[in-house]
């Protein structure tokens, strides 16, 4: 239902805090209710390997699952659990500190101003400009590429397959060699940097040797891989998502310009209102976990519905469904995740959407809509909270 995410939401919240669902056939229960949510995330019955997948162990899914790449995605630290992922994310998150971000934040600045230039130049004839295209795409892209090392000449590239990987239309036939291609690009590219390493979270990934055992070739890539794409996705929806919601409420959106209201708290929001993430895919129980009258069976998987967990009326109030930046249980979204699979990289996604907004608001303070906002499609992702476009006029 992802041309009809607000009916999607209203169907699943409805259903209760879990219920069962049909992933592209398969069957699965998702979670939609906060404090459960919380809960599961923490409970170590529940894991990312998927060997502990009943469906999968026994042949009903198979790789021709369309889904199937956001699940078995190779090693890294996004699909194992316990002391093989603090050993595989340790060497990350130590890269990502809060000192070493505000060390990246002129260099965010930096390529803010450049991708404002092009918007400018872009709409300089009056005509309507696709903010996502020309701004909210190339931004995060960049950001990720320049701290993993990435070569800007190989970055559309990589947009082009990570927006083919994601979307539903794709033919698994396709999906499946753009997974390949990745395979090779990314080992290809960690093999130039372990001979020549560099000033980059790769170099870095591969030259950690602190803490235990040091990462394998295969982990690098798996890391570097899933970092790449969760790196750029999920901001360009934050930025995306937070500007459509300043433009159709022009009062909160006078309301930030005047500084009586901080940007943080319409991130905060925004991520809570219209997160980038609607379902991530997947855990499964290593035994059966009883939830009230329901019981997740062992080999059962689990998706965290996290737009709908961020409508959560017992913790955002009775008016969850609506955008209010001056929410006070704003922060308490999880759309990052929660527990020790939280996002890595949302601090980092954080501090680009509170650079890149103020200086966007900044540069064209006329900024209008050029497209209503319902009638602004989503891309076919089930996953990502994606717009195909937003068409903005400048002035």
């Amino acid at each position: 239902m992802v041309g009809d995410l607000a009916g999607e939401t209203a169907t699943l919240s409805a259903a209760g805090a879990i219920t069962r669902i049909e992933l592209l056939g398969v069957p699965a229960w998702t979670i939609t209710d906060h404090t459960v949510a919380r809960q599961l995330l923490t409970d170590t019955r529940l894991i990312k390997d998927i060997n502990a997948w009943k469906l999968w162990t026994d042949g009903v899914v198979t790789r021709q699952w369309p889904l199937i790449g956001m699940i078995d995605a190779g090693r890294s630290m996004f699909t194992v659990d316990g002391p093989e992922h603090r050993r595989l994310r340790i060497k990350t998150t130590q890269a990502l500190t809060p000192r070493r971000l505000e060390e990246l934040r002129p260099s965010i600045e930096r390529l803010t101003k450049e991708l404002l230039d092009d918007l400018d130049e872009a709409g300089n004839d009056g005509a309507a400009v696709d903010l996502k295209q020309v701004f909210a795409y190339p931004l995060p892209m960049r950001v990720i590429s320049e701290l993993m090392g990435v070569p800007r000449a190989d970055q559309p590239m990589l947009l082009e397959w990570y927006k083919k990987f994601f979307s539903m239309v794709t033919p698994q036939d396709e999906r499946l060699q753009i997974i390949e291609d990745m395979d090779v690009y990314f080992t290809e590219m960690v093999r130039r940097k372990t001979a020549e390493p560099g000033d980059d979270l790769t170099s870095a990934l591969i030259l950690a040797d602190e803490g235990g055992e040091p990462l394998t070739e295969e982990e690098v890539v798996g890391n570097l891989k899933a970092l790449v794409a969760a790196g750029h996705e999920t901001t360009v929806s934050l930025i995306l998502n937070a500007v459509r919601a300043l433009l159709t409420h022009p009062d909160q959106l006078a309301a930030v310009r005047a500084e009586e209201v901080e940007w943080k708290q319409v991130i905060e929001e925004t991520l809570r209102y219209d997160g980038p993430v609607t379902h991530l895919l997947m855990r499964f129980a290593t035994e059966d976990i009883t939830l009230g009258d329901t019981v997740i069976a062992k080999g059962d998987g689990v998706v965290m519905s996290y737009r709908a967990i961020g409508r959560d009326t017992a913790v955002f109030g009775d008016d969850a469904n609506d955008f209010d930046i001056t929410r006070p249980t704003a922060s308490r979204n999880i759309s990052f995740g929660y527990g020790p699979h939280i996002c890595p990289g949302a601090a980092l996604a954080r501090l680009e959407a509170s650079i890149g907004l103020p200086a966007l608001f900044d540069r064209f303070p006329n900024l209008t809509l050029a497209t209503p906002s319902d009638q602004i499609p989503n891309l076919p992702v089930m996953t990502q909270n994606d717009i195909a476009a937003l068409p903005i006029n400048l002035a």
